[in-house]
């Protein structure tokens, strides 16, 4: 595998490890906390650079205590990561990096370990909770799977999550109040399946309960899902549905959402976005119901995006598709590539969007396709 860099990329950070004492003098001068505060201001792509400073402060930045430093003070940042599909079936896992004092290749992504298991999973959903992407059951073995994986963002590190009550493939997943929720990906042909068609975790206790749901949404199969105003969007092959989780409240998705949504999805400012088959971003104000074409992409993206999936990467649109094979005559070698968008509505109520960048960010053996893209705060 090759990438758009001719240097090599930063490596990840290391595993934690424990935080300087209060004698270590991060910063000659500055007492620890004040050197700490000063340290967690500033932007990650600068971290590389510091871990080389001093024993202390490479110690520090793989701390849990810098990162909820980070948080406390409101100077996180958000990350995209991705997940590939290689030609062998393998799962590969990738972090965009940027770097903006690199002007020949300012983004590009860098492996991060993949889920440490022999047996892939085929169709599993996906859930961010704070630093946290939980990978949750998908198909093993053309078995269902209960087990949920997570990838600790802050150092690219993974451990295994508490239990389904059971398993499932192509679920819908979504986050709501810090809990995760999933439905569907199930048959639900007898008690246990047909009781736990939906159940939530609550990662401060660790366990997974379930959802009470009505009979006629368990025979329905997610193929999409998304959380828009805290109502988890779960669309299925024959009529979608919403769960309100603060009201315990089950409702059917209106026909022009359903009819119209297709494919992955994401939300910004309350608006839901996904790619159509006629090569349009297009967007879903629940308020009014309607669908809304994205304005102003008309030259800066291609005609299709083929593969395309997208996340809301600190309040932008972020957008990641399979280009052209490698023009290099072999057909060894597929693009993928990304564009960051800055969306808003106009006055007349008109979705307008400005791409701020499009660029190549890796490439990848022919055969190979995108999974699944999240945004993560570090």
């Amino acid at each position: 595998m090759s990438s758009s860099s001719t240097s090599p990329p930063p490596p990840p950070p290391p595993p934690p490890s424990p935080a300087p004492s209060p004698a270590t003098n991060l910063i000659p001068s500055l007492p620890d906390d004040v050197a700490l505060n000063c340290l967690a201001r500033l932007p990650r792509s600068h971290h590389p650079v510091l871990s080389v400073v001093s024993k202390s402060i490479r110690s520090i930045l793989s701390s849990p205590i810098f990162y909820n430093t980070r948080s406390l003070i409101q100077c996180t940042q958000q990350f995209l990561y991705l997940t590939i599909r290689s030609n062998s079936s393998s799962f590969l896992w990738f972090t965009l990096y940027q770097n903006p004092l690199n002007s020949d290749n300012p983004n590009l992504l860098v492996p991060v370990p993949a889920i440490p298991s022999h047996f892939p999973s085929v169709g599993s959903a996906y859930a961010v909770l704070g630093s946290m992407i939980y990978v949750i059951g998908g198909c093993i073995n053309d078995v269902p799977s209960s087990h949920v994986w997570v990838l600790d963002c802050r150092f690219n590190t993974w451990k295994r999550g508490p239990t389904m009550r059971v398993g499932r493939e192509f679920a819908a997943a979504g986050v709501v109040d810090e809990k995760i929720y999933v439905m569907g990906g199930c048959i639900a042909d007898n008690w246990s399946r047909s009781t736990n068609w939906a159940e939530f975790l609550d990662p401060a206790i660790g366990r997974w309960d379930r959802v009470p749901s009505p009979v006629e949404v368990r025979e329905k199969w997610m193929h999409a899902s998304a959380v828009v105003e805290d109502k988890v969007y779960a669309m299925a092959d024959r009529g979608g549905v919403v769960y309100d989780p603060r009201n315990m409240v089950w409702e059917s998705v209106g026909s022009e959402l359903d009819l119209g949504w297709r494919g992955r999805a994401s939300v910004v400012d309350g608006i839901l976005y996904c790619y159509d088959y006629l090569g349009n971003i297009k967007g879903f104000d629940v308020k009014e119901g309607a669908w809304k074409e994205l304005k102003g992409l008309e030259k800066g993206l291609p005609r299709f995006l083929y593969g395309a999936t997208m996340a809301n990467v600190g309040g932008k649109l972020v957008v990641v598709w399979e280009g052209k094979k490698n023009g290099n005559g072999n057909g060894k070698e597929m693009e993928i590539w990304c564009a960051e968008i800055e969306v808003k509505r106009n006055g007349l109520g008109e979705l307008w969007g400005k791409i701020d960048w499009s660029d190549k960010v890796l490439s990848v053996p022919n055969g190979s396709s995108i999974v699944h893209c999240s945004a993560v705060a570090l």
